[in-house]
């Protein structure tokens, strides 16, 4: 399976959420884990593309000459899935794991729900559920299966610390969550190959 990983944000362009009592810029934060969940799916076989880049389809134009848009290069690379990672904000307050996609009822919903079943299982943070963005843009530009994963908040100090303290666990939860759509999908082909065969011949 090729997995494209996308480590939200940009740290020159656009650092994302900040955590101003800590210092912790959101676009950090991604790209530690991002490089950490990268490391933990090639060493089980999988092929995976890290791009870190403010530019999504082109919306960026002042990085058009040079960087190729997120979107494009994951569906020029023909990746099997996409992941976004990143981290959360509103008022210190909220906590806890969500993430997004285009839409339910496909499998983006089963990536999804795999890896917020880790993340929320590894480091007991809460399930905020899957949310529908149909307006992301790297959940409509893609051609495959894309996620955007809201690890946690980086305004909210106990998870701030998470995200630091906890980066392997959350980098080995999201890696996990990754395999086990892919031994999911792989089951579902397998059963559904027995099934055919398994049919009287007419």
């Amino acid at each position: 399976m090729r997995v494209f990983l996308n480590p939200g944000h940009d740290p020159l362009y656009d650092s994302g959420a900040v955590n101003d009592a800590l210092g912790l810029r959101e676009c950090d934060v991604a790209a530690d884990i991002g490089e950490r969940v990268k490391l933990y799916l090639e060493l089980v076989g999988l092929e995976v593309f890290l791009m870190q880049s403010d530019n999504l389809a082109w919306e960026s134009r002042h990085l058009e000459r040079w960087n190729a848009a997120v979107t494009d290069e994951a569906n020029r690379w023909r990746a099997d899935i996409f992941v976004s990672l990143h981290c959360n904000a509103a008022d210190g307050e909220a906590h806890g794991t969500e993430s997004l996609i285009y839409a339910r009822g496909g499998r983006a919903e089963r990536l999804a729900r795999a890896i917020t079943w880790q993340i929320t299982t590894s480091l007991d943070t809460t399930d905020r559920g899957i949310k529908e963005r149909p307006e992301l843009i790297v959940l409509h530009a893609t051609t495959m299966p894309a996620v955007l994963v809201e690890m946690a908040f980086i305004d909210h100090l106990p998870e701030a610390k998470l995200l630091t303290e906890k980066a392997d666990v959350f980098a080995r939860a999201i890696a996990r969550g990754i395999t086990d759509y892919e031994s999911e999908l792989s089951a579902g082909v397998a059963a559904s190959a027995e099934a055919w065969t398994a049919r009287p011949i007419e």
